[in-house]
């Protein structure tokens, strides 16, 4: 039996399984349709809800209403890492997240949001659109009975907040630190005791004193969720996501009853949310790491053999999965791709930008 299969004749667990007793089978009226979308995001999460409403919002316009979204976020239906089996099952019928959320489930799914040390934003559009990440993203959902789309995408995460300097790789061991992914995986061979918490309940784990640091977002998305009433000791630059994407996943025989019209709809609305959401971070974080520094937070950058430790250990992790063939491609993939679209960013914008701070100061 195909996991596909498997997925739709068991059960899904957790709070998901109660919560699928009460969805109803995809809603007709007149022609019409409603599609529930469950999110990995708590309602209101500054960026990634947004990038869910912008999503369900735009297809329900784009039908003139004959194709309706209706969004719940995380905990409202199923939790923030059950969206995944509650649609291979068909108990709703499309989620909004990161799909590194799912490694569990294959380990490819982290590339579609980032590895440590991969793709910046603009390389990861790059290889999505115009190379082969978006027919290895369709051929990793098919297994799972999706159909998937970027729909969103944060830029370079931050290292995160910390209750103390990191000044060596030796500072990471015991330390109870929040990272989902690779990355998250990565830190554990430094030594650290990872979490993986939806980041609704971060805050209040940071809080507690139940973890010692917490990476989320950026400085917006921190600043919204009030890390720095708790610490104000921040690393502005991360390894482990340097260009976040987020994706919209349709149950695949939901998405391939939908008229072509509606299916094309759903593709432009992801594909749309993508650069609107990236547009979105990038646009508030300038202002908002301003604000945290008014506020007393104390803005650092890792020392260089913390960066080597790092890059050390999420090299070792990624080799622990070239055992899957999928993996492995996907990985070559993306690996030589991000190589031709670095080479020449660098030449042509990078070079650019030397040249404009310098006369710009």
């Amino acid at each position: 039996m195909d996991r596909r299969s498997f997925l739709t004749t068991s059960a899904v667990g957790g709070t998901a399984a109660a919560a699928a007793c009460g969805l109803a089978a995809p809603a007709y009226a007149q022609g019409k349709r409603t599609l529930t979308l469950v999110t990995t995001w708590g309602r209101g999460l500054a960026g990634v809800h947004d990038a869910a409403q912008r999503c369900a919002d735009t297809i329900t316009a784009m039908t003139d209403g004959q194709l309706t979204v209706d969004l719940r976020a995380a905990g409202e239906l199923v939790g923030a890492f059950e969206v995944f089996d509650a649609v291979t099952a068909g108990h709703a019928d499309m989620y909004h997240g990161a799909d590194f959320y799912f490694v569990s489930q294959h380990p490819g799914y982290q590339y579609f949001t980032g590895v440590p040390f991969g793709m910046t934003a603009q390389e990861l559009a790059n290889w999505y659109y115009h190379d082969e990440g978006h027919a290895l993203h369709d051929e990793l959902g098919q297994i799972f009975g999706l159909k998937t789309f970027l729909a969103g995408n944060t830029g370079a995460q931050a290292g995160g907040w910390f209750a103390k300097e990191i000044n060596t790789p030796e500072d990471f061991q015991g330390l109870k630190f929040r990272m989902p992914g690779m990355g998250g995986q990565a830190l554990g061979k430094m030594g650290a005791s990872v979490q993986n918490l939806p980041g609704a309940e971060v805050y209040r784990a940071l809080a507690s004193g139940a973890i010692d640091g917490a990476e989320w977002i950026g400085p917006w998305a921190d600043e919204k969720a009030g890390f720095f009433e708790i610490t104000k000791i921040y690393y502005t630059a991360g390894f482990h996501e340097p260009g976040a994407g987020l994706s919209l996943a349709t149950n695949r025989d939901v998405f391939d009853e939908l008229p072509p019209a509606h299916r094309k709809v759903i593709e432009i609305a992801a594909g749309e949310t993508h650069q609107w959401n990236l547009a979105q971070f990038l646009m508030n974080n300038g202002a908002a790491l301003q604000r945290l520094q008014a506020n007393g937070v104390k803005v650092l950058n890792f020392p260089d053999v913390v960066w080597d430790a790092m890059g050390a250990a999420a090299k070792a992790t990624l080799d622990e999965y070239m055992d899957d063939d999928l993996f492995v491609r996907i990985r070559t993939s993306m690996e030589r791709s991000m190589r031709a679209s670095s080479d020449w960013i660098d030449a042509s914008e990078g070079q650019y930008r030397r040249q404009r701070d310098r006369i710009l100061g």
